[in-house]
């Protein structure tokens, strides 16, 4: 089999070099385009040195993607940028993973009502798979354009699926409290970042406005068949990387703690990268990983189930899992070029 020649449209954040990261070292990939507007010309290890003699190949500008003959082209580029790529390249051979939100939502108009921009290709967005390997490898396998989900609502939907699925909790109440490390806004300078605003502190933000609750609500909704309410409430952590979400439900249903965790159990017995822990896991427990890591609780005194699940967002929650999906589309192992140990301590 020939190598799958990939282009990584956007490579000068934290996702671009992930991407690199990752694929440098799949054994049936050959990495033909690296792009970049603002740095086209210099080197990839001049913008990430910590790849000098690694990766040394020149940043391209992606006007220059003719000239490649590309299978598939990973998009790590913003939000409203990456749906003028596709609109663009609708009529190229490659097929196209997206790492933005421009094709994780299902409709036009939810897209602009949460994300507060016009989407100027409604095309895509009918045509785009959400790629969630776990819940839809079937269609994904099938798919010349993938929405990769978000790192957020990838801890949430995973730790949230077996439940809503198998219709043991009540859809309308679902109460989901995420911690995400400082990479999760990206690489430029803001003030949420800046190191005087993240050091020894923690906060919660965007409450009840942020632009995931859609992307987590609507694909619970999708393999649920049920109407879904999600409160999501997102936190900064002081930490470089990694997300853990716990998330609450009310069972409909009289249920042991040990038929849960069977019913996890089950429905990731063919997933390779969801483990169901014993204990509550951390986030160096997946840390430089494609794994999400699931713990099952549940509380005779409140009646609640209870789940932590741990992911590295930079990987499960965007590099990893759209490699993942590569591998999906073109019939490889799912778990080809990802079988790194998680760095702890």
């Amino acid at each position: 089999m020939n190598k799958i020649k990939v282009g990584i449209i956007g490579a000068t954040g934290y996702t671009g070099s992930e991407l690199v990261r990752i694929l440098k070292n799949h054994p049936d990939v050959e990495i033909a385009l690296i792009t970049s507007e603002s740095r086209a010309g210099e080197k990839f290890s001049e913008v990430h040195p910590f790849f000098q003699d690694i990766e040394e190949q020149k940043l391209k500008s992606v006007k220059e993607i003719n000239n490649y003959d590309l299978d598939v082209a990973f998009l790590a580029l913003p939000h409203g940028v990456s749906m003028n790529f596709v609109k663009n390249n609708a009529n190229k051979s490659f097929k196209i993973i997206d790492l933005s939100g421009d094709f994780r939502i299902k409709s036009k108009e939810i897209y602009e009502q949460w994300y507060k921009m016009e989407h100027i290709y409604a095309k895509g967005i009918e045509k785009a798979v959400f790629g969630s390997p776990e819940l839809f490898s079937d269609k994904i396998k099938k798919a010349d354009l993938v929405g990769n989900p978000g790192c957020y609502p990838t801890s949430a939907i995973l730790a949230s699926a077996p439940l809503v699925v198998n219709k043991y909790v009540d859809t309308k109440s679902i109460i989901i409290d995420s911690k995400s490390g400082t990479t999760g806004a990206g690489i430029k300078s803001k003030p949420v970042n800046l190191f005087s605003n993240v050091n020894d502190n923690f906060k919660a933000y965007a409450i009840k406005t942020h632009r995931h609750t859609i992307e987590i609500q609507q694909t619970l909704e999708q393999v649920s068949g049920d109407e879904t309410i999600v409160q999501f409430t997102p936190h900064l952590l002081p930490v470089d990387r990694g997300i853990l979400s716990t998330s609450y439900f009310r069972p409909v249903k009289k249920i042991s703690e040990k038929e849960i965790i069977k019913i996890y159990k089950d429905f990731y017995k063919n997933a390779p990268f969801v483990r169901i822990r014993k204990n509550a896991p951390t986030i160096k427990d997946v840390r430089g990983t494609n794994y999400c890591d699931i713990n099952v609780n549940y509380d005779d005194r409140t009646n609640r189930i209870i789940i932590v699940s741990v992911i590295d967002n930079l990987v499960k929650g965007a590099a990893g899992q759209a490699v993942q999906n590569m591998n999906l589309m073109f019939g490889l192992d799912e778990k080809q070029g990802l079988k790194q140990i998680p760095l702890n301590p």
